[in-house]
């Protein structure tokens, strides 16, 4: 039996025991969780950065939180946004499993474009966008305001599940996400940009 490329990258990295249990309550509660693959590749790169400070919008059941802890430096601090409370319930369960300090971890619910327009000027290293808002091109230009020169802006599930390479596809969310693609991929003078075909796509961009 022939493996794809893509299943064989998406599985290259097993996930541990506390990413496992995390999904499987992610999954009762239909969580939009980072895969295997994607959340392989934002711990590589919250460690090539050796990132202090990361935001992540959308907590969901704290997978993506486990694979950037991982990846960042041990005295950091993740603040991940999501709006549900559910969802930052059972990612403090998975936290807890995992034994996080709770020093690590700043949680807030409450609706992303409120807090992240009063987060810190350049104080982060990386930002991860999961929970894709409709005024993604508001978030995108926050995400500029607060990252560091050299820091990463990514943008999970930019694919909108093989919607956004459809140009019939027009409902709002892929709309959305289309038109991030284009802001991001045309303002060179702030950002350079790749997009990357792990998990449902991972458009990664670095501020200049």
């Amino acid at each position: 039996m022939k493996i794809d490329p893509h299943s064989y990258a998406e599985n290259f990295i097993a996930e541990d025991h506390f990413k496992s249990q995390a999904r499987a309550r992610g999954l009762e509660l239909g969580a939009v969780d980072v895969t295997p693959g994607a959340g392989a590749y934002l711990r590589h790169l919250a460690y090539t950065l050796s990132a202090q400070s990361i935001v992540e919008v959308g907590t969901g059941s704290g997978v993506g939180s486990l694979w950037l802890l991982d990846g960042m430096r041990i005295g950091g601090t993740l603040t991940s946004i999501d709006d549900e409370m559910e969802h930052t319930r059972i990612a403090r369960l998975a936290f807890s499993d995992a034994e996080i300090a709770q020093t690590r971890v700043r949680l807030i619910t409450n609706p992303v474009l409120d807090v992240i327009s009063k987060l810190t000027d350049r104080a982060y290293d990386l930002v991860v966008l999961r929970h894709n808002s409709e005024d993604l091109a508001f978030v995108i230009s926050e995400s500029h305001r607060i990252l560091r020169s050299g820091g990463a802006l990514v943008i999970d599930n930019f694919f909108g599940g093989s919607k956004v390479c459809d140009p019939a596809q027009r409902d709002p969310k892929t709309v959305s996400l289309r038109d991030a693609g284009k802001i991001i991929k045309n303002d060179t003078e702030h950002w350079v940009s790749t997009l990357i075909p792990v998990g449902d796509g991972l458009l990664v961009a670095t501020k200049l």
